[in-house]
């Protein structure tokens, strides 16, 4: 398997053709003013190479807003697993999205393994892409390390001019480049210049908040479970629940079913869900353990900073920033974090 090619970037649309050929290719389509999302593509001239973080992240095609679990009918006694999937290729992936999918695939990955996620995943080929230089001022990726690839993909296309240079990580990439039959080796040159411009994002991509990456975890500790910064935030959070429909990592949902009219018969569904909606915590008896707004917005940073590295060694954040960009209240991710740590000081 060759570890680098190289790919021209004339020749893109007919990578793009090859594998459209087999499977659904998605890609990060522009939707006009600074709006982006994942969408069916067939030509490379439908694709933004430079997007800021789509709407949705990729998460959706891994994880779907909505899909059919099971299907029953008593009067036949029966009770049918249902899977959705379908093969696709997602092109574009940038690192934050990357490291997103790997968060999720540690959790649904453990006991019990969630059998429809799994096989979702296994038909899904990633090609990931490259951010040359900061997406917007929401982004901090530096601060959890997302900056630079650190796996998660089958290619990997970083943006050099007039070509691009293309990591195969996998024997699945490997046979996508081989049938596409459009990319070349790459020179010890291409080489350097990729080491150059990773140099150069080091200078660029600085820690965008007043925390060391490893310090994250110790500042929320129980000093973090009374902070005055959650009060603050109770006061202009909506509980809209945005900030968790757009995250990469979120991954809370309902079981839901529901009865045809015969009813005998039916389907069970699944749905995502928000802990940043109030009936999230209420408890038969009409208890609610996260009543207040600011207590769930507590919840939702240990979810990203505290619970998943006791659990799982890594952040859940993953520097997107999609949650800041669409806050209706502007609550900024970045802004919360430096307030938690200049109250410890």
């Amino acid at each position: 398997m060759k570890q680098f090619a190289v790919l021209k970037k004339e020749n893109l649309d007919a990578f793009i053709s090859s594998l459209a050929q087999t499977q659904k290719v998605v890609a990060p389509v522009s939707l006009g003013y600074k709006n982006f999302s994942f969408q069916n593509v067939t030509s490379a001239k439908d694709i933004a190479i430079r997007y800021i973080p789509t709407i949705l992240p990729p998460k959706k095609y891994f994880l779907p807003t909505g899909e059919t679990l099971a299907a029953y009918d008593k009067g036949k006694n029966s009770l049918n697993a249902v899977l959705e999937y379908e093969k696709m290729v997602i092109f574009g992936v940038h690192t934050c999205d990357l490291a997103g999918i790997q968060c999720l695939n540690m959790v649904f990955s453990d006991k019990p393994k969630d059998i429809n996620y799994i096989v979702r995943k296994n038909k899904i080929a990633i090609i990931g892409l490259e951010c040359n230089e900061y997406c917007d001022e929401y982004a901090s990726c530096h601060v959890v390390n997302n900056h630079l690839p650190n796996g998660g993909y089958d290619l990997f296309f970083t943006d050099l001019g007039d070509t691009f240079v293309v990591h195969i990580n996998t024997m699945l990439g490997d046979e996508l480049v081989d049938k596409a039959g459009v990319l070349k080796a790459a020179d010890d040159q291409t080489l350097k210049s990729l080491e150059l411009l990773r140099a150069k994002k080091q200078e660029i991509f600085k820690n965008e908040v007043n925390v060391r990456h490893d310090a994250l975890k110790l500042l929320f500790n129980r000093h973090a479970l009374q902070s005055k910064v959650w009060d603050e935030l109770d006061k202009r959070c909506l509980a809209c629940g945005n900030c968790t429909n757009v995250c990469p990592t979120c991954y809370c949902f309902d079981i839901i079913d529901e009865s045809n009219l015969d009813l005998n018969s039916g389907l069970r569904y699944r749905r995502w869900d928000s802990c940043q909606s109030e009936p999230f915590a209420k408890v038969a008896g009409n208890e609610n353990f996260r009543q207040e707004r600011g207590q769930r917005q507590r919840h939702r940073y240990l979810r990203k900073f505290r619970y998943p590295v006791d659990k799982y060694s890594r952040y859940f954040c993953t520097g997107c920033g999609r949650c800041s960009r669409t806050c209706m209240a502007d609550i900024s991710l970045k802004e919360t974090i430096n307030d938690l740590a200049r109250e410890i000081k």
